[in-house]
């Protein structure tokens, strides 16, 4: 265990952010709990709710640990030897103090996914309370350690390894023993075992709503539609956005760059009775002041050179429906004018036209501008103002509505793998916790290019991490200290290291001599393999290749 804990350096990977109450191992939040309590809160289970019940519900939580272990060990795989990484499993559930686990057996065939292992169990914690609780029985009783080294053995092979126990100190058996083998080698239903009958049909897809559940993904809380939020912030604009969706009211929606204005149009557009009708979109401030009425209101062939045709503005396009005015408040002062008579009359009168044209249209503004501020500037007219604001919903930005973070996340991953064709399991509990403690100066829109970029980068299958999702970098954040070699935590091991260092410069140092010596015993350990050597050491392989070829630092293998 203690070798493949230092080649795959996986006390750097656990981290203790202990002013913040958080224990990270990678991008998974952990919980330092007490074992006596859990042992109370599985006996508590039993009683409550009966043997299988509690049982399937144990597997279940161990399955979904394993499957995430698994993640962990596929991320550290960095081209090691296929059988090193797959006792991770066993090493990180040690490391984790849920059971000393030692594979005696294992026949596997890494081409043809199939798979024969045999585990022995010591200091199991689940054993010890079922023990403490119940005293020897008939049954095994190491529910959520079975669940643990089948989801881990499942997600690594992508294929369902059951585990079995068939023995178990708790059935009075001097160890607990367990055995592993793909589900349909056991012929007999193991599906409902571990998942109940309603999951036996399809155990991937079961391991796969457990993990979207546990990150906060459930399709089923995820309202339907492309607005989506359950902050009383949001709550309250869209309840009053839903109470003007039947009527003809001119709506005026107000907020920053980046809310999703003309999202809260199309609800308002397609849940109205202009449904079946154009919805016409119109960025105010993207059109050039001396197109924009044209743009809005049309031009007659002839009305200026260049103008070869007669062309219907936006009005007239969206005659029967809905006309959304985004950024209103970059309009110029003679399109200004213009749209309060449209306003006031229902005609609109092209550029160069003589006559006017009646339109039946809905309108809906939006800006990010204090009109009333602009008003006293003499920027906008007062007039048009309050023909506009009729009906005004304030959307409020991002950093309001915190809450609805993991839920808007979440929809946005479907969209952007159904978009890219890919398949990712969402976002990690760091990533996540990223996403929570941003600032969010572009809001929705901010979130959205986020996530789109995250699918992109992220492996297909996999989560979607902290790096995929910042273009600049993850954000700084106090991740807190990591573990020494010899358990201590990374303040103790800088002030130890700070006196190594004060002995080396007081006795003459020879910087290229030490490093040298550092590459040899890191490639001695390692066994010559460069992968797990450059790992030891901090440095990726490439960089380990250029030192060993600058110095004398050892022979290396092709590994």
């Amino acid at each position: 265990m203690q070798r493949l804990i230092e080649q795959f350096n996986l006390r750097s990977h656990l981290r203790f952010d202990l002013g913040a109450g958080r224990i990270w191992l990678d991008e998974n939040r952990m919980l330092l709990t007490h074992a006596r309590a859990m042992g109370a809160l599985r006996a508590e289970l039993i009683r409550v709710l009966g043997t299988r019940r509690a049982r399937i519900l144990m597997l279940r939580m161990g399955f979904i640990s394993g499957s995430i272990d698994a993640e962990v060990a596929l991320k550290l795989h960095d081209g090691g030897d296929n059988y090193d990484v797959f006792r991770l499993g066993p090493e990180l559930h040690g490391f984790e103090g849920i059971v000393k686990s030692t594979i005696t057996d294992a026949k596997i065939d890494w081409e043809n996914g199939s798979f024969f292992g045999e585990v022995d169990l010591k200091d199991s914690w689940e054993a010890e309370a079922h023990l403490n609780a119940f005293g020897v029985g008939d049954d095994a009783a190491c529910w959520s350690v079975m669940g643990y080294a089948t989801g881990f053995v499942t997600r690594y092979f992508n294929r369902f390894i059951v585990f079995k126990e068939t023995q178990c100190v708790c059935c009075g058996d001097d160890t607990c023993t367990i055995v592993g083998k793909p589900a349909e080698a056991w012929g007999e239903d193991v599906y409902s075992d571990y998942f109940g009958e309603n999951d036996s049909d399809d155990p991937m897809r079961a391991m796969e709503e457990e993990l979207a559940q546990l990150r906060g993904r459930s399709r089923e809380q995820i309202p339907a539609g492309d607005l989506v939020g359950m902050a009383p912030s949001f709550r309250a604009a869209f309840d009053l956005l839903s109470k003007a969706a039947a009527s003809p009211i001119t709506v005026l929606l107000l907020g920053e760059t980046g809310v999703g204005k003309e999202m809260f149009a199309r609800w308002l557009h397609d849940h109205g009775p202009r449904s079946d009708a154009p919805f016409v979109a119109v960025n105010c401030a993207a059109i050039p002041h001396d197109l924009i009425e044209s743009e809005l209101f049309g031009v007659q062939k002839g009305a200026y050179t260049g103008a070869d045709a007669s062309r219907a503005g936006r009005f007239e396009r969206a005659n029967g429906g809905t006309l959304f005015l985004d950024e209103v408040g970059d309009l110029s002062p003679a399109a200004q004018v213009k749209l309060l008579r449209v306003l006031q009359t229902g005609e609109v009168e092209r550029l160069g036209d003589d006559r006017s044209r009646k339109v039946d249209v809905r309108l809906i503004a939006a800006t990010n501008v204090d009109l009333q501020q602009a008003i006293a500037m003499g920027r906008f007219r007062a007039d048009l103002y309050y023909r506009l604001a009729t009906y005004p919903v304030t959307i409020p930005p991002l950093q309001e509505r915190r809450s609805d973070i993991p839920m808007l996340a979440a929809s946005l991953l479907e969209k952007y793998q159904e978009a890219y064709g890919k398949k990712v399991q969402g976002i990690s509990e760091r990533g996540m916790h990223a996403l929570l403690a941003h600032s969010w100066p572009g809001n929705v829109r901010e979130l959205e290019n986020m996530i789109e970029r995250a699918v992109l980068l992220a492996p297909p299958g996999g989560l979607v991490e902290i790096d995929h999702l910042f273009a600049s970098g993850a954000p700084r954040e106090e991740t807190g200290a990591e573990l020494d070699s010899s358990g201590a935590l990374g303040n103790e091991r800088e002030a130890r290291l700070s006196r190594l260092y004060d002995e080396l410069l007081e006795d003459g140092f020879d910087l290229e001599r030490h490093e040298a010596r550092l590459l040899a015993l890191a490639m001695q350990r390692s066994g010559g393999n460069m992968t797990h050597a450059a790992r030891s050491l901090g440095i990726t392989r490439r960089q380990l290749s250029y030192r060993l070829k600058q110095g004398t630092g050892g022979e290396a293998s092709s590994s």
